[in-house]
């Protein structure tokens, strides 16, 4: 099965995880069709209809051929607000899985994963693929405090060697380095460029999930763009929703992102 679907999902389960609200969704044929690195766009009715996009954080057998869709939401927003407000049984519509996955190693290779605040839900399900791999995973997590650390306990059983960093996660990230082949970020713009700075020049690989603000999630509206260098060098600009949202470090022209 490829290619995005549209349904109308209903919520399975809600609870708090820190700062953030963790929905299960049961939305048939996307949790089937996501990858790691997928994410999904819910319409929410906040007084002017519009969607916003979601991590697909991790996807559960629920039987009967069909899978819960589980994504983390950090109140922002009239929108966010009222998506994490909604209660067990409510219905709603969804989009996905949208956008460009990440890429795995072909062959196992010792593989760092950076996730910082909400948007490390883009990691578990990459965590847990690349280990059926036979790569070697290590995690750095981070967060502006213990609140916006997401789920270190489970990180620590699905993942094994975690580092948490409550606050700035350079230090870290530089320990970790030396030691691994592949590079994976999912975190603010500002983490995500230190990280392509810090292996610009090496032969490690790298690749970050960049979040734009989305309007339309299917690449119409031309709403998301991100400015990319292509390999002469010359810029250009593509769409974060259909393009990326998962991106080569190298790839991206950071100064001009801003």
């Amino acid at each position: 099965m490829t290619g995005p679907v549209h349904v109308t999902a209903e919520v399975l389960a809600t609870k708090t995880l820190g700062a953030y609200r963790h929905l299960s969704l049961v939305a048939p044929g996307v949790g089937e069709r996501s990858r790691p690195g997928s994410f999904l766009a819910v319409s929410v009715d906040d007084g002017h209809l519009g969607r916003r996009a979601f991590w697909i954080h991790r996807v559960a057998p629920m039987g009967g051929h069909r899978a819960v869709v589980e994504i983390v939401v950090e109140e922002r927003g009239p929108g966010t607000r009222a998506l994490a407000a909604l209660p067990v049984g409510a219905r709603v519509d969804v989009t996905g899985p949208l956008g460009r996955p990440f890429a795995l190693p072909r062959d196992p290779a010792r593989c760092l994963l950076v996730g910082e605040g909400y948007a490390a839900a883009a990691l578990t399900s990459l965590a847990e693929r690349l280990r059926e791999r036979g790569c070697g995973v290590r995690l750095v997590l981070g967060g502006t405090d213990d609140a916006h650390l997401l789920e270190p306990l489970a990180a620590r059983r699905s993942v094994g060697q975690v580092e948490v960093a409550a606050g700035d996660v350079t230090a870290a990230v530089l320990r970790a380095l030396p030691e691994v082949d592949v590079v994976y970020v999912a975190a603010p713009t500002a983490t995500l460029r230190f990280v392509a700075g810090a292996v610009a020049g090496s032969e490690t690989s790298c690749q970050v999930a960049l979040e734009r603000p989305l309007t339309c999630a299917t690449g119409l509206c031309q709403g998301c763009p991100v400015p990319v260098l292509d390999d002469a060098g010359d810029p250009h600009v593509v769409r974060a929703c259909v393009d990326g949202p998962v991106f080569r470090c190298g790839l991206v022209d950071w100064e001009a992102l801003g």
